[in-house]
């Protein structure tokens, strides 16, 4: 399939996600069977990663599919601190989240309604810190530190990279841009493909390239005979 068409098809899956979270924020207190939604892609995540590394934040995420399609319009020019990406930040937020996350539980670990009510707080304050990033850093500047993106990152962000060809490549810098995670794929070119192991599979970057310098010739479409 070619990446324009991949990323049509990617672009409309996440406006169908993304009202997920806004319902669950919104309704989750008065019905606390829709907090479930957070330990489903929490599961949906840990088993993706493990074949696929970050596939799962940038195509089935409610929450990244939210960042993307409603406030990707936003911020673009800024870049995400390299400090957001450091892993000792990052799994310093997961053990701090999956501690309350389990604390809170364990209060009342008897009562469905309680579990629901513990996974929509979370959903909350999360999607809050998040949406203040979108401010003040990047759309997807959640997704650099997200717990969850932590563990696909450690599970399996090496497996399926995009392939790059440095001949092809002209260091417009297009991809970059495009790149919802804000990755620099060009220090990459010479590797052969992008080794950023936080890479969503998204192909943004191979649908922007007008060199034919990412993905594969299938995916590449009409570029890779230019």
């Amino acid at each position: 399939m070619r990446a324009q068409q991949y990323v049509a098809r990617r672009r409309l899956t996440q406006w169908l996600l993304a009202p997920v979270v806004v319902l669950t924020i919104a309704l989750g207190w008065r019905y606390p069977v829709l907090g479930f939604t957070v330990p489903i892609v929490m599961l949906l995540g840990i088993i993706g990663g493990l074949f696929s590394g970050r596939y799962v934040c940038g195509h089935l995420c409610p929450r990244g599919a939210f960042f993307d399609r409603y406030w990707g319009w936003s911020a673009r020019r800024r870049s995400i601190p390299s400090w957001m990406r450091g892993m000792a930040l990052r799994w310093g937020l997961f053990a701090a989240l999956m501690g309350f996350m389990i604390f809170n539980i364990s209060r009342d670990p008897g009562h469905w309604r309680h579990w629901g009510h513990v996974f929509w707080l979370m959903c909350v304050v999360t999607t809050g810190l998040g949406l203040l990033l979108v401010l003040f850093v990047h759309p997807r500047g959640w997704c650099a530190v997200c717990p969850m993106g932590t563990l696909q990152n450690f599970l399996g962000g090496g497996r399926a990279p995009i392939p790059m060809d440095a001949a092809r490549c002209k260091l417009c810098r297009k991809c970059e841009r495009a790149c919802p995670m804000n990755i620099q794929i060009t220090k990459h070119r010479e590797r052969g493909f992008i080794a950023d192991r936080d890479c969503l599979k998204c192909r943004e970057c191979i649908a922007a390239c007008g060199f034919g310098a990412l993905g594969d010739e299938e995916s590449k479409g009409d570029a890779s005979q230019e």
